[in-house]
């Protein structure tokens, strides 16, 4: 598969191959859908935590007698179902939510993720970017000429690069809808979260060097 690749200024200035093995992989939403709940799951902290009726502070006092007042008999103040009583089946912080994830199946996914923003035109290749100072208005502009050629780009963007680029990545930080991702950083997370993404010509190679070898995905 080739797609096309453009210049800073937006125009089309030739093509270039795409490696099936990354963009040609057919998805599977439900296998991906698993591989993101996993990843969710592991980052969570499991810090919160809630207090049982056994650790509420007070309520060692019978509130009142049993019989006699009229009044619904209780033994604690601790009890869950007064006002600051203590939490039934409320989140513990000694929970764990690691979830066992296979590196292939990691990669596998990402693939696939990948091949879904090529299959959906939502990939787009750029040449190369030079800037000669951290504007904003640079970065802003080439996007303009992006999306006039394009149309249709999403809400927000993707800017992959293969190596660092200092003005580059300073002129997309006053832009909400633009992250620029070193490729060899790109989380699976970013793609599916991504509107589209924008792609330098050198950060095909890393993916290519990161994905090709490791994985063998049947399109």
């Amino acid at each position: 598969m080739k797609t096309s690749v453009y210049n800073q200024k937006g125009e089309v200035v030739g093509e270039v191959a795409l490696n099936p093995a990354i963009f040609e992989v057919k998805a599977k939403p439900e296998f991906v859908a698993e591989v993101v709940r996993m990843m969710l799951s592991n980052a969570r902290q499991g810090t919160s935590s809630t207090k049982t009726r056994g650790e509420v502070r007070g309520g060692g006092k019978k509130p009142w007698k049993q019989k006699g007042t009229g009044r619904a008999r209780v033994g604690s103040i601790r009890s869950p179902i007064w006002r600051h009583g203590g939490i039934t089946f409320g989140p513990r912080a000694n929970q764990n939510w690691k979830l066992k994830i296979n590196k292939k199946a990691k990669q596998k996914a990402m693939i696939m993720s990948l091949s879904d923003k090529v299959l959906n035109n939502r990939f787009f290749v750029v040449d190369s970017v030079v800037f000669e100072k951290p504007k904003t208005k640079e970065f802003v502009k080439l996007l303009g000429a992006l999306k006039n050629t394009v149309k249709d780009m999403g809400k927000n963007q993707i800017f992959l690069i293969g190596k660092q680029h200092n003005n580059l990545v300073r002129a997309s930080r006053n832009i909400p809808s633009v992250e620029p991702v070193l490729a060899k950083d790109l989380n699976i997370l970013d793609v599916l979260k991504a509107g589209s993404l924008i792609v330098m010509k050198d950060a095909l190679g890393v993916l290519e060097k990161q994905y090709v070898k490791k994985v063998k995905v049947k399109s």
